[in-house]
């Protein structure tokens, strides 16, 4: 997959407690605008049509971790399936990552990938939510 496009107030939000990585639930939500590093919450992404096993917020990530080490840390996030099923999923070209645990602020975004062109699942069709799981999405310094 892509590499990470950090929203600018992630960081912000991360030294704010606004995001445990440790315990909240993070999602993707699927899109074919492109969201830009200024978004700050789920609310400024259009997300796809309803359809095809898409849900309004998209999908839950399980298998989010939390890891230290010499002072660095470190996320890593489980490789993710999404399968097309009744109907088509799409079309999408962005995948955006938010927190929805948050209520305050609801829904912030940590950021987006870019598939480079937009992907259309019809039914039955699958896609792999391939997130590094050697180097993790993102490290904190």
């Amino acid at each position: 997959m892509a590499s990470l496009n950090k929203i600018n107030k992630f960081v912000e939000d991360v030294l704010s407690g606004v995001h445990d990585f440790s315990s909240d639930t993070f999602k993707v939500a699927l899109t074919n605008s492109a969201p830009t590093a200024a978004d700050t919450l789920l609310a400024n992404v259009t997300q796809i049509a309803v359809a095809g096993g898409y849900a309004s917020g998209g999908y839950t990530l399980d298998g989010v971790t939390l890891s230290q080490a010499s002072g660095t840390a470190k996320v890593v996030i489980t490789d993710e399936v999404i399968t097309a099923s009744g109907a088509s999923v799409g079309p999408f070209r962005y995948i955006a990552l938010y927190n929805d645990t948050s209520v305050s602020p609801a829904d912030p975004l940590v950021g987006w990938y870019d598939y480079g062109s937009s992907i259309t699942l019809v039914d039955g069709d699958a896609i792999t939510l391939n997130f590094d799981g050697t180097n993790g999405i993102f490290d904190l310094t």
